[in-house]
């Protein structure tokens, strides 16, 4: 029997110690008042702090539909807007990390080469996991509205899919800052040619 591979998205709780080296040096609580957190980052850590904010607005939508807090035809209306604009933007959000970002930062500091590799593992196991949310939404807007369990089993269906894409998106984001803000405290935006 193979072990399971715990920095798999779907299993990991964070970081191996080896992959925490600049974390323990930044953690958290100094990264709003570094010096050396520029307008990359910033504006990075906001598109991600406007990802959970979107996928949890999606989540709280769709809940209040399945708890019949709202009308099916209301919500679609509500609804195809967001969830178009969040599986748009987080899909090219991730193009522009594996392409530009990830290969400057795993240049940067050979030790956390490894946690890119797996970032980019996430950005592939997420697409996967967009292109499954996209097809249960597609299938809940085409439920007949005048048959509410056709409607709600598809709004269940869609809603299954997405609390998986949003629990992997949240792990996602928490380990790519993590490994990621650290490393732009430490070095700084300039020296890593994001500036």
């Amino acid at each position: 029997m193979t072990a399971p591979d715990l920095l798999a998205l779907d299993v990991r709780l964070g970081w191996p110690a080896d992959l925490r080296v600049l974390l323990e040096r930044y953690p958290r609580e100094v990264w709003p008042d570094h010096p050396n957190l520029g307008h990359t980052a910033r504006f990075w850590l906001q598109r991600h702090a406007k990802f959970r904010e979107l996928g949890g607005a999606l989540q709280a939508g769709t809940g209040a539909l399945r708890e019949g807090e709202v009308a099916p035809g209301a919500f679609k209306g509500w609804f195809v807007p967001r969830l178009r604009f969040f599986l748009g933007e987080l899909e090219g959000h991730h193009q522009i990390e594996d392409h530009a970002y990830f290969p400057i930062f795993r240049a940067a500091d050979a030790r956390l080469a490894r946690g890119f590799d797996v970032l980019e593992g996430d950005h592939e196991t997420i697409h996967h996991a967009l292109e499954r949310t996209a097809e249960r939404a597609g299938a809940f807007l085409q439920a007949p509205e005048h048959d509410r369990d056709a409607v709600l089993r598809a709004a269940d269906a869609y809603a299954d899919e997405a609390d998986a894409l949003l629990r992997r998106l949240l792990r996602h984001l928490d380990d790519e800052e993590d490994l990621i803000v650290p490393m732009i405290l430490d070095r700084g935006e300039g020296d890593l040619g994001i500036a």
